[in-house]
């Protein structure tokens, strides 16, 4: 189990560190996407139609990140504000599972932590699908221990699960935000 010794998760230097990486990729996306489609577009126009069929999906999937990677450059913001408001809480093992629980449709992984607010009692967090939740989804939820399960053994979270907050697994590493849905809350 890690010491974290910060009173702000914003103030240890491995969560800057961690922080700009993720606001790096997202910046970088932000760039190259618009760039990408706009060669992919170039690329096709000078070459016969019928190369259209290789480009046709490269092409709409690079229009489509163009427009989507502006809520990671959002998002990654979020974060740092999240980290800069509320320390680390280390969370060894934390209950999850996939569906179960009210609010949560078939596939939806959930994780579960304390109530700051009640003792004894716990607060499901639903991880909503989205590109980034992919790492979380494959690690929690199993009923059965594997590799990729161990890899999420111990969570820390920065925030209050039972409005938002940003979860990571120990360095931090992979940096999520989770945050309750009106139709999740249990309160």
């Amino acid at each position: 189990m890690a010491v974290i010794r910060h009173s702000k998760a914003w103030d240890d230097p491995a969560t800057r560190r961690a922080w700009t990486q993720l606001f790096a990729w997202a910046l970088l996306g932000q760039i190259l996407w618009p760039v990408a489609w706009v060669g992919l577009l170039a690329w096709h126009v000078s070459l016969p139609v019928w190369t259209l069929w290789f480009f046709f999906l490269p092409l709409l999937y690079s229009f489509y990140r163009t427009f989507l990677q502006p809520a990671y450059v959002t998002s990654a913001l979020r974060t740092r504000r999240l980290l800069r408001e509320h320390p680390w809480q280390v969370f060894e093992a934390p209950e999850s599972g996939i569906g179960e629980i009210p609010g949560a449709g078939m596939g939806d992984v959930w994780l579960s932590f304390p109530d700051p607010q009640r003792p004894g009692e716990k607060v499901p967090v639903i991880l909503h699908g989205h590109i980034r939740s992919a790492w979380w989804r494959r690690r929690l939820g199993r009923g059965f221990t594997t590799k990729k399960t161990a890899q999420a053994k111990e969570v820390w979270l920065a925030g209050d699960p039972r409005s938002v907050g940003v979860i990571a697994v120990p360095g931090p590493k992979r940096l999520f935000v989770i945050f309750q849905r009106p139709s999740n809350k249990t309160s």
